[in-house]
């Protein structure tokens, strides 16, 4: 098949191999997030990848976000409390870094999601509705609640950053 000839939607491919039956609608939605982003022209967007259209969230924030959420998520889903790590890099999102570029946000992302997605393989349908809490605050929810917010998550912000793509192609052409 040709690189560039389309493929179905993640989820019209079939299960992911090992990800339990429970969990395939999560592997899917992130996956199709991951496939769409890697996707971005990093030669058109890379001069605006701080750009805050209309104070919109930038590129950048949108690619760190979603990675960051993915990951704490998946550590409240294990039961586990957020690394000092995490909260650095928490602390680092959407915070301008020259030193950064698109295809160093797609392959953080990139590396996020195959972890994310072999957690999943890893995780017992039995403890789907076992409670866990979510922040500092311990919300209470259940793991299959943290792990499909994970999923809604990254595709809200999927949708948010192609209004941001499209608002800054628009405000291209105009200039």
């Amino acid at each position: 098949m040709d690189a560039e000839e389309k493929q179905p939607e993640v989820w019209m491919r079939g299960p992911i191999p090992q990800v339990p039956a429970l969990l395939q609608p999560v592997a899917h939605a992130i996956l199709q997030v991951n496939e769409d982003i890697q996707k971005i022209d990093s030669d058109r967007y890379e001069k605006q990848l701080w750009v805050k259209p209309y104070g919109m969230a930038s590129i950048a924030f949108h690619l760190q976000h979603i990675a960051g959420v993915m990951d704490r998520l998946m550590t409240y889903s294990r039961g586990e409390s957020l690394n000092e790590e995490q909260f650095d890099y928490l602390s680092q999102e959407g915070q301008r870094n020259d030193s950064l570029c698109l295809e160093d946000l797609k392959g953080n992302l990139e590396r996020t999601v195959e972890g994310f997605i072999e957690a999943l393989k890893a995780i017992n349908p039995d403890s789907l509705t076992e409670e866990r809490f979510l922040g500092r605050k311990k919300i209470p929810t259940t793991q299959i609640g943290l792990l499909f917010h994970a999923a809604e998550h990254a595709q809200r912000h999927y949708g948010q950053l192609l209004v941001t793509l499209n608002l800054l192609q628009h405000l291209d052409h105009t200039a």
